[in-house]
């Protein structure tokens, strides 16, 4: 996998509910973000990040979709949930790349 050659380390989870706990128990520089997920989805894992004290300095974590919802306005609906930034699938490298060199450093 090309991110694991750059140097970064990769967390996978299942669900946007293993999302929240992940993040409440370790600082990451930034989540790709599914929408469509068991238990919780994308979106509902966002707002909850968003809007959450608990999450204190992590709840303005660098967050970019990744899904395959790609019909007209779906961009903007993600963006509005607060995601920063939107990738469709099938994701092409150089769009991660970019992405990541956006928000993630």
């Amino acid at each position: 996998m090309k991110l694991l050659k750059m140097g970064h380390t990769l967390v996978f989870v299942e669900s946007g509910q293993q999302v929240l706990d992940m993040l409440r128990e370790n600082d990451f520089d930034c989540i790709l973000m599914d929408i469509q997920m068991p238990v919780m989805d994308g979106v509902k894992a966002i707002r909850t990040i968003r809007s959450s004290a608990e999450f204190g300095e992590n709840s303005s974590i660098p967050i970019i979709a990744m899904t395959a919802y790609a019909m007209h306005g779906d961009r903007e609906k993600f963006l509005k949930a607060g995601m920063d930034d939107y990738l469709a699938k099938p994701v092409q490298q150089e769009d991660l790349d970019r992405v990541l060199k956006k928000h993630c450093g």
